[in-house]
């Protein structure tokens, strides 16, 4: 007889990226980070710095060099953002791959999703004030048991966090 447990739900997979449909996006940017970074670290900085592009100086201007002259050392360079862009459109689901299928580097696909989900400097600004507003106006309501108001101030305090961090880069 087979067993299933329902209990406990099948953890993510070390093989398979986190899947992003558009909802816990703190979340999956967190352990996407760590899923890339536990691959190879030199894919993580193809999101992080852009991608490298081959070059060559020509009557005194710097020009991107022909893929035929590009040395082994820089086809493996180049290849860290192709496999971070494979990585992450392979981590999307469908609204989500098309919000980034046109973004020619990883970085511009990863800020892409950034900037969608956790908006401008300005948004940023706007939801720590409004989250610092609801803590000083938190109360526990009459109905509510304390382990809900537990969860409450864990996710005021959370999602505080996560803003602050971000608006302070």
């Amino acid at each position: 007889m087979a067993s299933s447990n329902y209990l406990f739900p099948k953890g993510n997979s070390i093989n398979r990226p986190p899947i992003f449909n558009g909802v816990g996006y703190h979340y999956w940017k967190t352990h996407m980070q760590i899923f890339i970074e536990a691959i190879d670290l030199n894919i993580w900085e193809a999101i992080e710095i852009g991608p490298y592009i081959p070059t060559k100086v020509a009557c005194n201007t710097t020009i991107e060099k022909p893929r035929e002259e590009w040395s082994e050392e820089e086809k493996r360079l180049v290849q860290y953002n192709l496999k971070v862009k494979n990585i992450i459109t392979s981590a999307l689901g469908m609204d989500e791959y098309f919000r980034v299928s046109n973004c020619k580097s990883a970085k511009k696909m990863w800020d892409t999703l950034q900037v969608t989900h956790e908006g401008t400097t300005d948004v940023k600004r706007s939801r720590i004030n409004t989250l610092t507003h609801e803590y000083e106006l938190f109360r526990m309501n009459s109905n509510e048991s304390i382990q809900d108001m537990q969860k409450k101030v864990y996710t005021y305090n959370k999602s505080s966090c996560i803003f602050r961090e971000k608006f302070s880069k």
